[in-house]
């Protein structure tokens, strides 16, 4: 990656911290506890990174890391009793972590169809849906109807949604 390990460290972290949150926050069903238990995982891998092998699989490793952080948790939390033994808290976190994958790769498959819209209908979506425009300022941002908006919409979420389905169709036969 790069010659610094705190560079690569931060990146890896940045990369995959939503799903790194996901998998803790659907483990502990306190907010708060689940705050503590995030920055600690955080701390500890930023600790133990030197062990970290680059090229690896991070979110695996991260999430191990969050287990034990949790398992930790549970030993010393006297206030709360969670009625999941450590066997059945670990497939739960499996499941956690195949959901948050799945999340992941659909969003990584969101944004490749996005790619392949043309620039007009590109922008369309992003007006919509990132900058949380209304259907009539968009049209008056591009000059356009709101009716037609509104058709133009209707089509790029078939469009994408058609697009996003057969590339997870193709990843999961590929897999």
């Amino acid at each position: 990656m790069s010659d610094d390990p705190n560079t690569d460290f931060l990146t890896l972290l940045a990369k995959h911290d939503r799903a790194l949150s996901l998998y803790v926050y659907g483990l502990v069903p306190i907010h708060a506890d689940a705050d503590d238990i995030l920055q600690q995982t955080k701390m500890v891998m930023w600790k133990s990174f030197s062990q970290f092998e680059l090229g690896t699989n991070f979110i695996a490793w991260a999430r191990k890391i969050a287990f034990h952080q949790i398992l930790g948790y549970r030993r010393q939390s006297k206030r709360v009793h969670i009625p999941l033994s450590e066997e059945m808290l670990e497939q739960v976190g499996h499941e956690v972590a195949r959901l948050s994958d799945q999340g992941q790769a659909r969003r990584e498959a969101l944004e490749s169809c996005l790619h392949k819209l043309p620039v007009e209908h590109r922008q369309i979506v992003l007006l919509r849906y990132f900058e949380e425009l209304e259907v009539d300022q968009i049209a008056e941002r591009v000059d356009s109807t709101t009716a037609a908006v509104y058709r133009a919409l209707s089509r790029l979420r078939y469009t994408l949604l058609e697009c996003v389905e057969n590339r997870m169709k193709a990843e999961n036969t590929n897999a």
